[in-house]
């Protein structure tokens, strides 16, 4: 037995384990955060920390120099404990935890996004307004001669003021009935449900205590979670948050999460992971921007593919991963989120988003929903950028849905210096194409970059490919200062230095992350391609392409055509909406006819399964390139 110590952010967590347990594991069952996309199978270098006594038996990979194996750097998934050590946990391991953004929502440029969402919705004929409100009423006092019990009183006031003829409480509102009505002399606040005619009470508050009735709305990413507080009374915006999904430890992907859930004690850890350490540290700290209580949050509703669905409910899911990919549920209703142990009001109800199918989740109904393409007569196309690249194309008349494997590259997966798009992360480069000199911002405005999302990715490859520093196969030409080649020949182009940073090594990107951001956007334009091609269409038909999905502040659509991730069409063609799963939740959540029309677009959309359509594999093969083998798809690009 030995014991194991990880620092982190200057706490220290101690767990006893065995003799050549592997240390990414002791981190998981610790409950220490290291992010490990690739499952710890040593293909993405993320999980990296710093030997500080002690000794591990780990050999020094492809994404740990000579110097860093000097200075203690090593892999946490291929090391093996020896000894007792003590391991230094750095942020950049554990940023899709550490970095959690809470912001007031309306000096952020989604305000404009949520505006727009809204008002398109309205021209649609969509109202906004729920069955959650509130009402105050005043009632007279019990005496010797009025011994009418407490939730009687209640109910007549209630009956009168709201023309309700059954009221009911909730036992939540029940127990605080008495306290409050006589501190608050009869004169009250109600929080209700109306189904109908009848009022079901949630809760009692003083009529002075003007507390929004407040609803959560969560984007459940593969990669990141989103989400928002909201006045459910006005529809208005209290607090905006994001954070990376806690699951990643256990795998980038679905597949390897499906895994792990079925493994002793698998869904559990996977489902606690989620909550524990995403989503409801997401709501603490919203609320506490919002000053108001966790228990003042009346309902939620949420957006998520399939997969994630399933392991937040703690549900079987091997079954979505095998053929015939059969889930649980599609439609999922009258859940409470006490159930999950999510600290809301007792009585909060958790609406999922629709499923399409085990690749096309709630997320992109939502998603689809926000889009509007299904209220135009123009032939459009909607893609979600995610873990899973889901796409829905059609109009006011039909809608044709598919997911493709796109991997965590959008999201920085599988990229060396790869991270979210929050603080710190590259989300917009320019590279001179005299000197190769880079020129780019950070969210946040940070002094010095800690890494690269997905918008700034398509900009460093479509900048790179521009300036003929790479060829179409990804491939460095030549040397420079800021083009390194490794003892293996692999090239790399040096961003940022480290000497400039401060950091433990340089910001870059290699060929190794090109050729997986390759084969990330082939597979969404392959997608793209085959499901026109099922038509007996092809690109010139796109009157309108809105492209979705939290990679960054905006996406750079002329670069995204350049590296052949989207087809070549009219600029102007090209809309980013944001993250239209956290739209199209907020738009179900607020409005009762949303989420009706949410429930219409499921359950009338067609799914297209790649896999079963035949040439989706060989376009998406001449896809791999940049930026494509068939240059006459892209005419614009100059190669």
């Amino acid at each position: 037995m030995v014991t194991v110590t990880f620092n982190v952010n200057g706490s220290a967590v101690t767990i006893h384990a065995n003799k050549g347990d592997n240390l990414l594991s002791i981190a998981q069952r610790a409950n220490v955060a290291i992010d490990a996309p690739c499952s710890g199978n040593g293909a993405c270098g993320k999980c990296r920390v710093k030997l500080l006594e002690g000794e591990l038996d780990s050999p020094q990979t492809r994404h740990i120099s000579d110097e860093e194996y000097v200075m203690g750097w090593r892999l946490a998934c291929v090391s093996r404990v020896v000894s007792d050590v003590v391991v230094g946990v750095p942020d950049i391991a554990s940023a899709y935890r550490s970095r959690m953004r809470v912001a007031d929502i309306s000096s952020a440029k989604e305000l404009e996004i949520f505006n727009h969402t809204r008002a398109q919705i309205e021209e649609a004929g969509i109202a906004f307004g729920n069955n959650l409100s509130s009402v105050t009423v005043a009632m007279e006092a019990p005496t010797t001669d009025d011994t009418m019990p407490d939730n009687e009183r209640l109910a007549w006031a209630l009956e009168a003021a709201t023309g309700a003829e059954k009221v009911t409480l909730c036992f939540h509102a029940l127990k605080k009935l008495a306290w409050v009505l006589r501190e608050s002399d009869f004169n009250v606040r109600c929080v209700i449900e109306t189904e109908g005619s009848a009022v079901n009470v949630l809760d009692i508050l003083p009529a002075s205590d003007a507390t929004p009735v407040a609803g959560l709305v969560v984007d459940l990413g593969t990669t990141s979670v989103a989400a928002l507080l909201v006045n459910l009374e006005d529809g208005s915006i209290l607090a905006k948050a994001s954070t990376g999904n806690g699951q990643i430890r256990y795998g980038a992907d679905v597949i390897n999460r499906i895994i792990e859930s079925g493994r002793e004690g698998g869904s559990q850890r996977l489902q606690q992971a989620v909550i524990d350490e995403s989503i409801r540290p997401l709501v603490e700290e919203m609320c506490a921007a919002a000053k108001i209580g966790m228990k003042n949050v009346y309902r939620m509703c949420l957006a998520g593919n399939t997969t994630m669905n399933h392991l937040l409910l703690g549900l079987f899911a091997e079954p979505v991963r095998m053929e015939p990919y059969i889930p649980s549920f599609f439609h999922c209703d009258d859940i409470r989120t006490s159930s999950l142990r999510l600290g809301l009001h007792p009585e909060a109800k958790l609406i999922l988003a629709p499923n399409i199918g085990s690749y096309v989740g709630g997320d992109i109904t939502a998603g689809a929903f926000a889009s509007m393409l299904w209220n135009k007569e123009e032939l459009s196309l909607f893609i979600d950028l995610g873990t899973n690249g889901e796409l829905v194309f059609g109009n006011n008349e039909f809608l044709m849905s598919c997911a493709c494997s796109a991997g965590p590259a959008f999201e920085g997966g599988d990229i060396s210096c790869g991270m979210r798009a929050t603080d710190g992360a590259i989300d917009t480069l320019v590279i001179d194409p005299e000197t190769w000199e880079p020129t780019y911002t950070t969210i946040g405005n940070t002094k010095h970059p800690v890494g690269i999302c997905g918008s700034g990715i398509i900009d460093s490859i479509a900048e790179l490919f521009r300036c003929g520093i790479i060829n179409g196969k990804g491939k460095f030409n030549r040397e420079h200062k800021r083009v390194r080649f490794d003892e293996n020949g692999m090239g790399s182009y040096i961003i940022a230095f480290k000497e400039v940073t401060g950091a433990v090594r340089d910001v870059s990107i290699n060929e190794v992350d090109i050729d997986n951001f390759i084969r990330a956007k082939g597979a969404i334009f392959s997608a793209t391609m085959t499901m026109l091609s099922s038509m007996g269409m092809d690109p010139s038909v796109l009157e309108h392409v809105y492209v979705a999905g939290g990679i960054g502040s905006g996406i750079n659509m002329k670069n995204a055509v350049t590296i052949g991730m989207l087809p070549d069409i009219d600029l102007d063609h090209f809309s980013y909406i944001g993250n239209s799963s956290l739209s199209g939740a907020y738009a179900m959540l607020t409005s009762t006819q949303a989420r009706e029309k949410v429930d219409e677009l499921a359950t009338t959309m067609t799914y297209l399964e790649l896999s079963t359509e035949p040439g989706y594999m060989d376009s998406f093969v001449a896809a791999c390139f940049l930026p494509h083998t068939d240059s006459n798809l892209f005419p614009s690009v100059q190669v």
